[in-house]
């Protein structure tokens, strides 16, 4: 028996053998590449127009920029990315997916690793293993379901009451101040320079089964999450923002919650425009009709997006996103910001 558990032992440290290593965007000048491809045609262009974008996003005084996220960029090398964009004053608030934020960052920020792995890999050996694949990715389940029980303890500590996804996240800044493993975190970051990060569909992650074992534990005094009031959030930061642009890593609830905060301000009759600038890099086929996979002129037509500057990049991110974010390290724009610390206005 004690054979059979060296063995399982081993082979699932030769698994998770090969940690993610995240690319540092600082560490090398994408400015030459970017200004070549956009002598060129096809998804070089486009990413080419939307680096120029993303750089007018960040000169323009009056704009708030908005980094969404969905998808599993973060788990396969980008993670660091998102942190220095925040860090060097190039987002001024993030909505995300609950997996992006909870299982990805915070799972690392406790001091956990994702592995780079194979897509054909026998999934049923994975399973034996405990071992979770993101397409050549993987993760721990046994270090996942400590950041579940991690986010419960968490929970157990506040007051009874409901909490946006915000409010909560800002909590798990707190937390980490003190307790992080893996300093300089996406959310230890954010915290530090008063950048919200919203999760508008949180519980679709760690940080639901975490929230599920805290409400079992607490079942008269818990907390929950109020999803309509962190809505009501991100809207009064895009009706005290003079202009906005989006810069959307995937689709998803991330990409729909932030353009739909135009709509909610004008239902409350505050006048606001449209998202002036625009760029999103996706693999989603706009032909199936789906929401996460509608284009940016198509949100114009509900009144989110103006079009005149905006850029669609059907890409897989990680191929594309390291050079735009370096070229506007790199071109420095962001030295001229003044941080908008909306944090500060809940």
């Amino acid at each position: 028996m004690s054979d059979n558990k060296n063995q399982s032992s081993n082979r699932k440290s030769y698994l998770l053998s090969k940690e993610v290593e995240h690319i540092d965007i600082t560490s090398f000048d994408a400015r030459k590449i970017v200004s070549s491809m956009e002598k060129m045609s096809f998804v070089s262009r486009e990413t080419a127009n939307a680096a120029n974008i993303y750089n007018e996003m960040i000169k323009d005084k009056d704009c708030t920029i908005f980094l969404t996220l969905a998808g599993s960029t973060s788990a396969a090398g980008c993670m660091h990315i998102y942190r220095d964009l925040v860090k060097y004053n190039m987002v001024d608030a993030i909505v995300a997916t609950g997996a992006s934020i909870i299982d990805m960052d915070f799972f690392e920020a406790l001091g956990f690793k994702h592995y780079q792995g194979s897509q054909y890999q026998d999934d049923t050996e994975l399973r034996n293993n405990y071992v979770d694949r993101i397409y050549d990715t993987y993760i721990d389940e046994e270090e996942l379901q400590m950041c579940d029980k991690t986010i419960g303890e968490i929970a157990d500590q506040l007051e009874p009451k409901s909490y946006t996804s915000r409010e909560f996240i800002k909590e798990i800044g707190k937390y980490l101040k003190t307790n992080a493993k893996k300093k300089d975190s996406l959310i230890e970051v954010a915290y530090d320079n008063d950048v919200p990060i919203f999760c508008p569909a949180f519980t679709d992650s760690s940080a639901g089964f975490g929230l599920v074992m805290h409400q079992e534990r607490n079942p008269k005094n818990h907390i929950t999450i109020d999803s309509i009031r962190e809505f009501r959030e991100l809207t009064e930061i895009k009706i005290k923002s003079k202009g906005s642009g989006l810069f959307m890593i995937g689709g998803g609830v991330p990409k729909n919650f932030i353009q739909d905060t135009v709509i909610c301000a004008e239902l409350l009759g505050k006048d606001v425009d449209m998202h002036k600038y625009a760029i999103q890099i996706t693999v989603a086929d706009s032909r199936d009709g789906a929401c996460s996979s509608s284009t940016l002129k198509e949100a114009s037509s509900w009144g989110k997006v103006d079009i005149t500057k905006e850029q669609m990049v059907f890409a897989e991110a990680t191929s594309v996103l390291p050079l735009i974010a370096s070229d506007a390290y790199h071109k420095g724009e962001w030295k001229n910001r003044e941080r908008k610390n909306f944090s500060k206005i809940f």
